[in-house]
């Protein structure tokens, strides 16, 4: 049976490849419980901090905003401390992030904890996605589509429990803290089997805030055009049902569902496709999906039609920014350098939908806001080829050989 290097060129056992995979599976799992218990606290923080509904939304761009900052300098901290030391590290500052919004007296006090909460979170989603890339090569067969249906799984994870918490009037001061504590613990165990990034001493440190490499752009642009998407379909979905379909709150909120939960089960069945189909092709008829999802949300009059055309948003968006990240960290010689690029680009794509798409309706209307992230949509199928497994570069890792996407490989 064969066997691949580890990362200081020993020969990795397959019993250790597969201790790995379910090791950085978790870690994407942790990840996604801390966004999860965090977001079915919202309004307890905002209450307890004493904003209006116009202050929350200020201290809420503060994640997506720490993190656009702060994922350039993931590269420097990788190369000083080592892939899966940086990652432990990281993953154990975002965890310990979660209970401080609960602390907050205030705007400025809240701004700033939600600042570092959305910092740590973004340099430890380029962290574990580099290791993720560096788990799928090894492996020679796509799993970062099921690593991100497992974040998905944790985000579901997290808001059960904070659901269940916030039912029971409990005291957030006590709940985050706590759930913090069990988090961190838990992410410092299961980082104990992921593999590191394979060596290399002669390399040049990248620079200590490193700006997206050339190689990262088109992949981004990709990956901008899937996340403009959900972050659209994610926070106006509900609106849409409610105000262009004339639905009730509890009907409208099922599209939401609905979106999430296609979203969750294509990428965890994701890596399958991927391998029959290559990414390019998976990709591509994902993207036509998502078109003619977008198209039945803007043309149809019926609720469940409407709520059809989400759900066939949700999954034909789903494995884009999963190959996005995997084909970045082919891309270029410092895979985290160039996952951080990516990753910037999409989480920008994030902070900015929500407030684009209500500044469009508001100067038009809903529907022709979704009119236009179905024309954007259309990005994802024309782009898909720069997703293609040819575009690996030459190192360390990319050049053992692989399956992902061998029998679909894109011409």
């Amino acid at each position: 049976m064969s066997t691949a290097p580890d990362a200081g060129g020993q020969d990795c056992p397959p019993r250790r490849l597969r201790r790995a995979r379910w090791a950085i599976a978790l870690v994407f799992a942790v990840h996604g419980a801390v966004t999860g218990t965090f977001a079915t606290r919202v309004p307890w923080i905002q209450d307890h901090a004493g904003v209006s509904a116009g202050e929350l939304g200020i201290a809420l761009a503060g994640p997506a905003i720490g993190a656009s900052v702060a994922m350039p300098l993931a590269g420097r901290i990788t190369h000083r401390f080592g892939a899966l030391a940086a990652l432990r590290c990281l993953l154990a500052l975002w965890c310990l992030s979660l209970a401080l919004p609960a602390f907050c007296p205030g705007l400025y006090t809240l701004c700033l904890a939600l600042f570092v909460y959305g910092a740590t979170s973004g340099m430890a989603d380029v962290a574990m996605n580099a290791l993720g890339v560096e788990t799928e090569q090894r492996l020679g067969r796509s799993i970062m589509s099921g690593l991100h249906g497992m974040w998905s799984v944790g985000v579901l994870a997290g808001s059960a429990v904070g659901t269940a918490a916030a039912h029971a009037e409990l005291d957030a001061r006590l709940h985050l803290p706590v759930v913090s504590a069990v988090l961190t613990v838990l992410g410092v165990l299961v980082c104990r089997g992921v593999l590191d990034l394979p060596s290399a001493p002669d390399e040049q440190p990248p620079p200590r805030f490193a700006l997206p490499p050339r190689s990262a752009l088109a992949i981004g642009a990709v990956g901008f055009c899937a996340i403009f998407a959900e972050g659209a379909s994610l926070d106006w979905s509900a609106v849409y049902l409610r105000d262009v379909a004339g639905t009730s709150a509890g009907v409208a909120a099922v599209s939401t569902t609905a979106f999430a939960c296609t979203m969750a089960v294509a990428r965890l069945v994701g890596d399958k496709l991927v391998e029959r189909l290559g990414p390019v092709r998976a990709v591509r008829a994902g993207g036509v999906l998502a078109v003619l999802g977008g198209a039945v949300v803007v043309a149809a009059v019926h609720p469940a039609a409407v709520v059809g055309g989400f759900g066939l948003l949700g999954l034909g968006v789903a494995l884009v920014v999963p190959l996005a990240f995997a084909a970045a960290g082919r891309s270029g010689p410092r895979p985290s350098q160039s996952i951080a690029g990516v990753a910037t680009i999409v989480y920008t794509a994030g902070l900015i939908a929500p407030s684009a798409v209500g500044s469009i309706a508001q100067a038009t209307s809903l529907t022709v806001s979704f009119g236009l992230v179905t024309v954007l949509v259309c990005g994802v199928v024309a782009a898909a080829g720069v997703l293609s497994p040819a575009r690996r570069h030459p190192g360390p890792a990319a050049a053992r050989p692989s399956r992902v996407g061998r029998r679909g490989r894109h011409r």
